[in-house]
């Protein structure tokens, strides 16, 4: 935060000085903005240079975007024209004046927020193309092209007469699976909204998953504990395997896709051997909901989310029992979505998505924040972005490309566990306390 002092009398250079800062932001902002993340009208409205208000003091500036004021030169006749490149080297020194212009040339790194009408049940990003699919509760799906300069509605399918609970992209991208309350699971072409399949009554309970296998095959989990494959070119279900009483809550697979892994609300871990159409291995009943479920490591660890909030990791083919255990954030964990090969985006009720360093296990910091409890979560083709949608209706979105640069983390590490649960990354709209003096006592390199 920023905080401009009232000027004593004997400061007119300084009253100059900001006067011209401001009247050359606002004059060169109509060519700057079409770059940036704010435009002429948003910063002419974050400007006031009300001649009416004498006493000036603490007014700020913030991360968000708040109001600017300074104050004017009343002795002043002439009008000039400045321009931030021309302000004098004593100005280029004021580092109220460095933070004011670093803030509006400052593009944006993630598209904007986008507020929906309707809840949203999942969302699913194409697999090649800046596309983003939100499934609603109302059974509709729309489609939004995103970018971070403007995000773009530019089509709702009217697909399903209940809610939809899943929705995927074929791997082609060409085809939008989507399983719903009404029990049925629709196969829709996104360019010309025409089903490619229709399977009415697919399950005998509502579709709650959806895991797309390849470009024909796809499998689905309902409410009952049911378990069914499919395939595109044919009318019917492949097979159908009921191993658990309870709703099949997240699938997954790994690259040789040789086994499928399934998590359920009765508290199983449930492995089928996909060519053999049988299970492999059933874990031992866990006393909490089994909730979402990632893969790591080089495929070589499966993580999974609880209700309880905790994370359990087993080897991969050994789903018996978890060999580590992580006991997180104390706070229910409905979706999970690996960013790298380590690091998982946790996300539930409390609204934060947080990032988590899979074995050995730490919490890494808040990635960012909603006001209700995130709903479903995503990330981009080129794994830059994820999107959170939460019990509002709305949908943001987080630029995590910082994490590219991530440093292993070894185990026996020493680290502040506390602290790590409250850490604000990059990608956060808040900041650290401690970064606020962060700079101070630092001087320029000569």
């Amino acid at each position: 935060m920023i905080d401009f002092r009232n000027p004593s009398d004997d400061s007119d250079d300084s009253d100059d000085l900001m006067e011209d800062v401001i009247e050359a932001v606002l004059s060169d902002v109509d060519d700057e903005m079409s770059e940036h993340s704010l435009d002429a009208e948003d910063f002419a409205n974050m400007v006031d240079t009300d001649d009416s208000d004498e006493d000036f003091e603490g007014d700020e500036v913030e991360a968000g975007g708040s109001g600017v004021r300074a104050p004017r030169n009343e002795d002043s006749d002439e009008e000039e024209e400045p321009n931030i490149n021309n302000i004098d080297e004593e100005a280029e020194d004021d580092d109220t004046i460095k933070s004011i212009i670093a803030a509006i040339k400052k593009p944006r790194s993630v598209p904007k927020d986008i507020e929906l009408d309707e809840f949203i049940t999942d969302m699913s990003f194409h697999p090649t193309e800046h596309i983003l699919a939100a499934g609603l509760i109302t059974g509709d799906i729309q489609l939004i092209k995103y970018c971070n300069e403007e995000n773009d509605i530019y089509k709702t399918m009217e697909v399903h007469t209940k809610a939809c609970r899943d929705i995927e992209f074929s791997d082609c991208g060409k085809f939008l699976i989507s399983g719903s309350k009404d029990m049925s699971i629709m196969i829709t072409d996104i360019e010309t909204e025409k089903l490619k399949k229709f399977y009415d009554g697919a399950h005998t309970d509502s579709v709650n998953k959806i895991y797309v296998l390849d470009d024909n095959c796809f499998f689905s989990g309902d409410d009952s504990g049911h378990l069914k494959m499919w395939d595109m070119r044919t009318n019917e279900a492949v097979y159908s395997l009921h191993e658990v009483e309870d709703q099949i809550t997240a699938i997954t697979s790994n690259e040789s896709q040789k086994m499928l892994v399934y998590t359920s609300s009765d508290g199983y871990l449930t492995s089928i051997n996909i060519g053999a159409r049988k299970m492999f291995v059933q874990s031992e009943p866990y006393p909490e909901e089994l909730t979402c479920i990632g893969t790591f490591r080089g495929d070589s660890k499966i993580a999974v989310g609880t209700s309880k909030g905790k994370i359990y990791t087993f080897n991969w083919g050994q789903f018996g029992y978890h060999c580590d255990m992580f006991p997180s954030l104390k706070i229910p964990i409905s979706n999970m979505t690996p960013l790298t090969d380590r690091i998982a985006a946790l996300a539930g009720e409390d609204g934060h998505v947080r990032a988590c360093h899979i074995a050995p296990f730490r919490n890494l910091g808040i990635i960012g924040q909603h006001s209700l409890p995130v709903e479903a979560m995503d990330i981009n083709c080129t794994g830059e972005l994820i999107a959170t949608a939460s019990h509002n209706n709305d949908i943001r979105f987080w630029n995590i490309k910082y994490f590219e640069e991530f440093k292993e983390i070894k185990f026996n590490e020493k680290h502040n566990n506390y602290k790590e649960k409250m850490h604000n990354l990059p990608s956060s709209k808040f900041s650290n306390a401690q970064d606020f003096f962060s700079d101070l006592g630092k001087e320029d390199d000569v």
